[in-house]
């Protein structure tokens, strides 16, 4: 298990200095307006919409809480647009390529989603193309929201199924089939290499990929993956479950005291084996917006049940990482994170007015068997059978911050086990690297060009050991 303990460190360099590129078609490419598309299987393409964009710099529309900043110094590209849909789904799915007209890299790169957001429509996708690459994404026909699933969860009362399985799965092998059909079709011959490039709902999607179409890329990018989604969904509203069981909202300050405790006692190397106990600091008294507040033992119970998780289910938070993400509070009321609050209401209980903060525990553990038991095969995306993708000559590297206020890395180190147990040594195609003091998805000391790692490990069978020098 040493490569689930190599440290990350930042180091930028530039992808270009790190592998050859392929070289590209001495043909020009197609004519943007003739592309046609074929069909995936079990799929039916609506219309096709392909548009010369000239580049430049590109903007994006706001999309807070998400960074959409304007990029620059874009080359002139091919937008392509499919609708696609299934039948018997009643869907309508977008599926977007971008390909530059000049520069290809000879690549193709698929983006990940994040929440309820199926795919990346905003500047990573600028930077891909800027960066030579054939870019696409899928919105599996779910809209644009990537906090809640209320306008598409249910339909005349009922999970809407077809949906579900776009999300889940479906539209992630038809956005390979599609946006490397396109990519072949537009330059004249099929991309050297794929990739898939993804963090959290991105980093579910492709364990799904590697798990149910091995052949679809290269290689894997997977960063805080939300896999275990059925189990993870409910683990995270836990924390608002038990303030509100408790009566007792710890505010901002306090529930920041007891992180900083930790890690003063800890460290932040390996917060999963702290057993630094928050009933230390019952009575202490600290600043709180400039007035005194005494650390109480309630504070400290509701400190200790949101550490140990739901028991006998699934991991809490570690000791050390912020509590902003989970357990966030007003002082007098427990705000859940929004993403597994709209699972439980729409996917468990089939009523999007439900009120999650009137759950018991008995409830709660009620619903959390529900969800593993009606979805685990559905969306769990935790399938330790990784053969297939073994033998296709995949790589699959993930990495996951240790300090992850939304989820927790422990279900991801679970899931590399349960692989090494099922496939023996597992570092010839699987690697996962844990970041201390790296958040969800970034933050702190997360590594900065992981891609480059994956390129140089698909393409010159250079192995990452670690994601903080990429240069040798």
């Amino acid at each position: 298990m040493k490569r689930l303990l190599t440290l990350v460190a930042a180091a930028v360099v530039p992808l270009a200095a790190l592998v050859p590129l392929p070289s590209s078609s001495a043909a020009e490419p197609s004519n943007c307006s003739t592309l046609s598309v074929k069909a995936p299987q079990g799929a039916h393409v609506d219309s096709v919409t392909a548009v010369d964009q000239p580049g430049g710099t590109v903007t994006f529309p706001p999309n807070p809480p998400f960074p959409n900043d304007p990029v620059a110094g874009v080359p002139a590209y091919c937008e392509v647009t499919v609708q696609l849909s299934h039948p018997g789904a009643d869907d309508h799915v977008k599926t977007v390529v971008w390909l530059p007209k000049t520069g290809w890299n000879g690549r193709f790169q698929a983006l990940g989603g994040s929440g309820y957001w199926a795919g990346e429509f905003g500047a990573p996708w600028a930077n891909a193309v800027k960066a030579g690459y054939a870019v696409a994404a899928t919105d599996a026909g779910v809209g644009p929201s990537p906090f809640t699933a209320d306008n598409w969860a249910l339909k005349d009362g009922k999970v809407n199924q077809g949906l579900l399985t776009n999300f889940a799965s479906r539209s992630l092998h038809d956005l390979a089939e599609v946006g490397k059909a396109v990519t072949q079709q537009y330059y004249g011959r099929a991309a050297s290499y794929s990739y898939w490039n993804g963090c959290s709902t991105g980093g579910r999607q492709g364990y799904v990929e590697a798990q149910r179409h091995p052949d679809d890329f290269d290689g894997i990018l997977a960063a805080s993956p939300a896999i275990n989604w059925d189990r993870w969904t409910v683990a995270a509203i836990w924390p608002a479950v038990v303030m509100n069981q408790e009566h007792t909202y710890p505010t901002k300050c306090e529930f920041d005291e007891f992180a900083k405790a930790a890690i003063q006692a800890c460290g932040i190397d390996a917060p999963q084996d702290c057993r630094w106990a928050p009933e230390h600091l019952i009575g202490k008294t600290i600043l709180c917006e400039g007035k005194p507040v005494k650390i109480t033992a309630a504070d400290a119970r509701v400190v200790r049940k949101i550490w140990d998780g739901p028991r006998g289910l699934w991991y809490g938070l570690t000791r050390g990482t912020s509590f902003d993400g989970l357990a966030v509070t007003d002082g007098q009321h427990a705000v859940p994170f929004v993403v597994p609050d709209s699972w439980v209401r729409n996917f468990l209980k089939l009523d999007p007015s439900f009120d999650t903060s009137k759950l018991t525990y008995a409830q709660y553990y009620k619903l959390f068997r529900q969800s593993h038991a009606q979805y685990d095969k559905v969306i769990g995306s935790d399938n330790p059978d990784l053969s297939g993708f073994r033998r296709s000559g995949g790589k699959l590297l993930s990495w996951h911050g240790l300090a992850d206020s939304l989820i927790p890395a422990q279900g991801t180190v679970d899931y590399h086990k349960r692989v090494e147990r099922r496939l023996g040594d597992v570092d010839d195609f699987y690697r996962l690297f844990l970041v201390p003091g790296a958040g969800h998805c970034g933050g702190g000391p997360a590594p900065t060009d992981p891609l480059g790692a994956l390129v140089k490990w698909v393409e010159q069978g250079k192995a990452p050991s670690t994601l903080s020098d990429l240069s040798s």
